[in-house]
């Protein structure tokens, strides 16, 4: 009974199948399943696998310049560029992100900050923001009134 281990709230992938080192640098978009951790830097966009419960981990040594996607992310390193968290975002105390977070469940520790607009998704809403929706054209005919 007391010897179970509580979860961490909100994050629900636990697997890290993927380390990326901190000598390693990309230039290049990055597209992961499952879990990564980053400790290098990426030049370019980081996007957890389409329809897929990922978890993306960005330790103290990490830097992104560019958009960021995942189902459950932890920063603690820096962002310059936008995310999007499907389902759960954790900025540890060292999280630097100059760029908008589109969430649906946030933790913010003392000492994170953000240069940009904070939006909370509903969950209901598409999952994919990145995806471009299509536009309909709608023509509205008012009737007169008796």
């Amino acid at each position: 009974m007391f010897n179970k281990k509580k979860p961490q709230p909100g994050i629900q992938q636990t697997k890290l199948a993927t380390l990326i080192a901190e000598d390693v640098r990309i230039t290049g978009d990055l597209e992961f399943a499952d879990g990564l951790r980053l400790d290098g830097q990426v030049s370019g966009n980081v996007s957890g696998k389409t329809g897929v419960q990922t978890l993306l981990v960005l330790s103290e040594r990490s830097a992104v310049h560019g958009n960021v996607h995942g189902y459950d992310i932890v920063v603690n390193g820096r962002i310059v560029g936008d995310v999007i968290a499907d389902h759960f975002i954790e900025l540890q105390a060292n999280a630097q992100v100059i760029g908008n977070i589109d969430y649906q469940q946030l933790q913010m520790d003392c000492g994170a900050s953000v240069d940009g607009k904070l939006t909370r998704r509903d969950p209901a809403d598409t999952r994919n923001l990145l995806l471009d929706a299509p536009v309909l054209d709608v023509e509205v005919h008012d009737e007169p009134r008796r």
